[in-house]
Order: structure tokens, then C-alpha cells, then sequence
């Protein structure tokens, strides 16, 4: 397959690995991606009124710690590329913060990711914003919807073809048709935990806007911005045979993930900032795990592989652990 980049090309709707996606799910979907959205519009008079207070800010910090890192660590290095090997405890640990995020079930997940690799950039991938061509309006129009349009598709990824290993584990697979569970166990936590510490409505409310529907709306984004961002705009020091990029100023929020032109070009690599200098939390995490003996075997980045791979040679004396011959 060649790289997407003529304007006249239109990614192929018909994939015949894909699972129809019901009109209920599609409208699902829209709620929890609107519903959060219209939250964020309202954040500012919210807390011009007087409505944050430390306590939202320390649920809403705390969730999105442990749900984001649930995608980065769990839903992504780990089930989709096995960066690490974990035992059933820590397994299902992963899941659990990762299905809190809202970002779908953990099989399909996994699939549409797993596809996106195989296809980056290029015609067959669910979610590249060169999908509609290169003039600044199919760019435009690529950004939109690779950062939420694609979630709307009527088709799915089929969950058998790219995520068979989901689909035989049967506490993944429990997980994954039961996420309706994780949907409203994120929405009532924060709602519960700020009533219950507060001994109030009022902090059971603002509890669940910030830590609940803003914290969502965030996490939300922020991963949609791998998929949009980090494939259009950024450095690209890596040479990958798709357009994705490194955006530093994503790093923080999206715990290491913006770190994306590295991560196709080592997809399995548990760390993803393999310069000096490039903050990758996700990676400290498994660092940190690995150190107490909570997972095993992690896929450390090779440093003299990727000075191979570097544009510019010079650079591989910024990359970590890198020793000259």
C-alpha cells in the first residue's frame, strides 16, 4: 500500500473485516461525546460563581491520573502492544481504570487501534486525517474527523480479525460486555465521593460536573488529539512510513502518548519519550511497576536500533541510554 498524500485519493468505506455499528450505539456515542463537551462550555461562569472548590480539583486530578493512565498504560501499551506482561490482578486493575475513561469498550479498543497501525496513514486506517487529501479544507476536514467524526462510522472494527487475544480472555471479554458498569460507576463516583465527603448536595453536584464530566471531556480530548494533532502537526525525527509526530506540548496531559512519531516506529516500546529531555509519565509508571514487581519482561526502547532510524544522526546523542562506539 502507498502513503496517503494525493488530493483526489477517498479512503474506501467498504472494509470487509468490519462489524455494523447500530444506530442506539451511534447516538450513544454522541451523548458521551456532546454531553461533556457542553460541560466544558459552561466551566468558566461555573467557577466564576463560586462552584470549584479544592476538593473538585483534587477528584478531578485524581481520576484523570488514574483513568488516563488506564488508556495509556493499560488500554494501550499494554493490551494492544504488549509492552509488558502483568498477572491477572494487575491485568484487570488496567482494564478497570482504562473502561473509567469512557473511550469505548476494551475489545473494540484494542481492534481499532491494532488497525490503525497496520493501515497508518494509509487507505484501510479508521482514523488518519489525510483521509480526505491534502488542500488545507481536506486537511480541515481530515482533523474533524479524525478526532471524533470516525467514532460515528456505521462500521466496526471487527473485534475476531484484530483483537482475537481480547476476545478468548474471559475476564476481558466480561469487562468489555458489561462496560455499561464502568460508564456509570464514572459518572456516580466523583458524585458520590464529593456528597459523601462534603455531607452535601451541593458538593455531590460540583463533584460530578468537574470530576466527573469535565475530567471525561478532557481525557476525552486529549487522546482524540493523538489521533488528529499528532498526525498533521509536530517533529518528525523518526523516518516511519506514515505521517505521525511528536506534539511536546501534549506530553504532559497525554502522559507521554504525543510522543508519536517514536511509539510507529516502535509500537511495542514501553516508552514512547526516548530523547533526553521528553517527559513521558506513562513510561514512569511502568518503570515503577516493573521495579516492585508488579509486571514483568517490559519492552525497554533499544537505543543503538533507533539511531538507526533517526533523519538526522546527530540526534542519537540525545536519545536515552545511547552509547557511542
Amino acid at each position: 500500500m502507498t502513503t496517503l498524500m494525493p488530493e483526489d485519493i477517498i479512503f474506501d468505506e467498504n472494509q470487509d473485516d468490519a462489524e455494523y455499528l447500530g444506530k442506539g450505539m451511534r447516538i450513544t456515542i454522541g451523548a458521551f461525546v456532546v454531553i461533556p463537551l457542553i460541560a466544558v462550555a459552561f466551566a468558566i461562569p461555573v467557577a466564576w460563581g463560586g462552584w470549584l472548590s479544592w476538593l473538585d480539583l483534587a477528584l478531578a486530578v485524581g481520576l484523570w491520573a488514574l483513568t488516563a493512565g488506564g488508556i495509556t498504560v493499560g488500554y494501550h501499551r499494554y493490551f494492544t502492544h504488549r509492552s509488558f506482561k502483568a498477572n491477572r490482578a494487575v491485568k484487570i486493575t488496567l482494564a478497570f481504570f482504562g473502561s473509567l475513561a469512557i473511550q469505548g469498550s476494551l475489545d473494540q479498543w484494542v481492534a481499532d487501534h491494532r488497525k490503525h497501525h497496520k493501515f497508518s496513514d494509509e487507505i484501510g486506517d479508521p482514523h488518519s486525517p489525510w483521509r480526505f487529501g491534502t488542500s488545507r479544507k481536506a486537511i480541515a476536514k481530515g482533523l474533524l474527523y479524525s478526532h471524533v467524526g470516525w467514532l460515528f462510522e456505521s462500521d466496526n472494527t471487527g473485534i475476531e480479525k484484530y483483537a482475537p487475544d481480547i476476545a478468548r480472555d474471559k475476564d476481558l471479554t466480561w469487562m468489555s460486555k458489561h462496560f455499561y458498569i464502568f460508564v456509570i460507576s464514572s459518572l456516580l463516583l466523583p458524585a458520590v465521593l464529593g456528597g459523601l465527603i462534603t455531607w452535601s448536595w451541593m458538593g455531590a453536584l460540583t463533584a460530578f460536573f468537574w470530576a466527573g464530566l469535565i475530567r471525561i471531556a478532557f481525557v476525552h480530548h486529549v487522546t482524540w488529539s493523538i489521533n488528529s494533532i499528532c498526525h498533521v502537526f509536530g517533529t518528525r525525527p523518526f523516518q516511519s512510513r506514515d505521517l505521525s509526530s511528536n506534539v511536546a506540548w501534549l506530553a504532559i496531559p497525554s502522559m507521554g502518548e504525543s510522543w508519536h512519531n517514536m511509539h510507529h516506529v516502535d509500537p511495542s516500546s514501553a516508552r514512547h519519550g526516548v530523547l533526553k529531555g521528553q517527559v513521558d509519565i506513562s513510561a514512569s509508571l511502568i518503570k515503577g511497576m516493573e521495579k516492585t514487581g508488579l509486571v514483568t519482561d517490559v519492552r525497554w526502547p533499544k537505543p543503538e536500533r533507533l539511531a538507526k532510524k533517526l533523519k538526522n544522526p546527530e540526534d542519537r546523542f540525545r536519545l536515552r541510554g545511547y552509547q557511542p562506539e
